[in-house]
């Protein structure tokens, strides 16, 4: 039927398997057009069912998700969910290496795998593949292959707004969907000898915050750390709150964490820790909201300009979902709208550079 997501499901769990097509048959607006044990199935059956979208474990036989992952996006591009139960030390980043490879998000399998488990997460799964499924997504090249030339993209330049800030003295960010992949853009833009801390909420399934600091530890020169309570924020240092925690600044400017009730259906949530940094930092502040669902961090964010921090919200182009990014500038929370990989820039040349030259 027009209009329907054509989805092809590739696991090599029969158990799994099962479940996942019973969920999928539930919805009106998902077709399973093909089911492969392994990668290699996959790709051999990808041209006759011409699939608008693909959920994949990362075990499996003869073919596994990172590879399948990698062939897809050079071939026949198109949005990836890892839905995977590897959450363990040793599989972790590569659940990452596939976001870094194309895929566009994660889904945890119940560590039961039970029926029942897969259906208290069976909304979030179905509201997951609605929205990757209508995201653009770009040939990558494989690994010493030649690099596939894609169309430019037009970009309005950015203002040239006044920086009427005090020396920045934190940097915070916030995101959701395809978050990993743009803090990685970002941070491996950033030298070891960032002059300020960096406290970050990415909203990601319970399980893999650990995988997410160990692969971002392993790709660029900040630290990155889960933050402890009572800490002193110092630069260079990239702060995660730990799973269920909100992050927030304590009256003496330490790192202050607590199991609160989840804001905007998130916690930790990106408005709590926005507006945290608004009220201790006030106009000593940078505030960016990447990529993502919902509508979190967008009210944050607006507390942040209110208060006289500085505000950079990613642009629509380069977002793989602009959602929180969207209601933020609708807002007019956003004193500039930047692409992803003009971020780290602006940040080092026309922020932190100027700030520090200021005070020499």
């Amino acid at each position: 039927m027009p209009g329907r997501i054509r989805l092809l499901i590739v696991e090599d769990s029969p158990v799994a398997l099962a479940i996942l097509q019973r969920i999928f048959r539930e919805a009106s607006d998902i077709e399973v057009v093909g089911v492969a044990r392994n990668g290699q199935e996959a790709l051999a059956m990808f041209p006759m069912v011409n699939p608008t979208m693909i959920c994949t474990d990362l075990h499996m036989p003869k073919m596994n998700g990172l590879e399948l992952t990698q062939e897809v996006m050079a071939r026949h591009p198109c949005p990836i969910l890892v839905v995977s139960a590897s959450v363990q030390e040793e599989d972790t980043q590569n659940v990452f290496r596939i976001l870094e490879a194309g895929a566009l998000d994660i889904f945890p399998k119940p560590r039961t795998g039970l029926a029942s488990e897969y259906e208290k997460s069976k909304n979030e799964l179905l509201a997951k593949i609605r929205v990757l499924s209508g995201v653009s997504v770009f040939t990558q090249r494989r690994q010493g292959a030649p690099p596939v030339r894609q169309p430019l993209i037009q970009r309005p330049p950015v203002a040239s707004t006044p920086m009427d800030i005090r020396a920045p003295r934190v940097l915070a960010i916030g995101a959701s969907t395809g978050g990993p992949q743009a803090l990685l853009a970002i941070f491996q833009q950033l030298p070891k000898t960032f002059p300020v801390p960096i406290l970050c909420v990415q909203h990601i399934s319970e399980g893999f915050l650990q995988g997410l600091i160990d692969w971002l530890n392993s790709s660029c020169s900040l630290q990155v750390k889960i933050a402890s309570p009572g800490e002193n924020p110092q630069p260079g240092i990239v702060y995660f709150p730990p799973e269920r925690h909100h992050l927030e600044i304590s009256p003496r400017g330490q790192l202050a964490l607590h199991q609160g009730a989840p804001v905007a259906g998130h916690c930790p949530s990106v408005t709590v820790m926005f507006k945290s940094v608004a009220s201790y930092y006030r106009r000593s502040a940078v505030g960016v909201l990447l990529t993502g669902m919902g509508r979190d961090g967008s009210d944050g964010l607006q507390a942040m300009a209110q208060a006289g921090s500085l505000t950079i919200a990613q642009d629509e182009a380069s977002c793989v979902v602009f959602g929180m990014p969207k209601e933020a500038i609708a807002l007019g929370a956003a004193q500039q709208v930047l692409p992803l990989q003009a971020i780290a820039p602006f940040l080092m040349n026309q922020v932190f550079t100027a700030a520090q030259s200021s005070h020499l």
